[in-house]
């Protein structure tokens, strides 16, 4: 007698395979929510958002106008308050430190093995850290503009039609800030050392930049520093916001903030693989 052949093994299915549509947007709608939710629970964080643009824009832009005086800078059509042109670049700084914040968060939660539960489950990795990136933009989007009507009332009046084109820059803005501290949080072994890289990333991309000063200001005091704010990704997602909000459309920081969107969400993702990145590192 001949002894019974085995079925073939079936190949494995991959990360989400046959779950359907209806299963991705449930999954996507979960996490926004439990975001959404966290973020309206924690009012102290809403209000952290717009205290520090706030500060700049009331104290700090007041006693700069009569120091730092602007010539002519695109998109400006005219000579422009420094509150007009801060303003771009303290909606960047809402989005740097709200992508600094979720990065916090997803600390928080790899310590309390939430985040684990969340990558152990069906749906592809680079899915599930995208919903949670896309959730901490949006988040990040409402702080912008209840920003922008605080500003409004200051007398800082874009034209009408800025604050809708405005959407996708601060959408893919985000995107590249976010993705940032996706992959910083995934650096971070202790919730501790947290601070310590906040301050060690967020302050030299915010002050070598183009938020508080145009670049031919930068370069008239420092050729190097110029090429250093020029060389921040930073830089050019303000740019991006600035050009927008008056109904212009920069390529240069399009290109730049696209291409290091990508770049970075990538290294996140490769950063939270359990056989490459994070975990394989904590195996060993």
């Amino acid at each position: 007698m001949t002894a019974p052949q085995r079925p073939p093994l079936r190949p494995a299915s991959r990360p989400g395979h046959g779950l359907g549509l209806a299963g991705y947007l449930t999954a996507f709608a979960g996490i926004t929510a439990r975001e959404v939710l966290r973020f309206a629970h924690q009012r102290e964080r809403f209000l952290a958002a717009l205290v520090r643009p706030l500060v700049w824009l009331f104290i700090f832009a007041a006693g700069f106008r009569a120091v730092l005086g602007l010539s002519i800078t695109e998109p400006y059509q005219t000579y422009v308050l420094y509150e007009v042109y801060v303003t771009p670049g303290l909606c960047a700084m809402i989005q740097l430190f709200n992508g600094m914040q979720s990065s916090l968060s997803m600390v928080y939660d790899r310590e309390t093995g939430a985040m684990r539960t969340l990558l152990v489950s069906p749906f592809p990795r680079w899915f599930l850290l995208g919903s949670k990136l896309v959730a901490g933009v949006l988040v990040s989007i409402l702080q912008v503009y209840a920003f922008l009507l605080i500003a409004w009332f200051w007398g800082i009046r874009p034209p009408p039609l800025g604050y809708l084109a405005v959407l996708p820059a601060l959408f893919l803005s985000g995107i590249m800030l976010g993705a940032l501290g996706l992959f910083i949080s995934s650096a971070i072994r202790q919730l501790e050392n947290f601070a310590g890289v906040m301050n060690f990333v967020i302050f030299p991309m915010f002050f070598a930049s183009t938020a508080l000063y145009p670049l031919w200001r930068l370069r008239d005091s420092s050729p190097l520093l110029a090429d250093i704010a020029f060389a921040n990704p930073f830089t050019h997602s303000v740019e991006l916001i600035r050009f927008a909000l008056y109904l212009r459309f920069d390529p240069v920081a399009f290109a730049v903030v696209s291409g290091a969107a990508i770049l970075f969400f990538g290294a996140a993702v490769f950063m939270y693989d359990p056989s490459k990145g994070l975990w394989a590192s904590r195996k060993r």
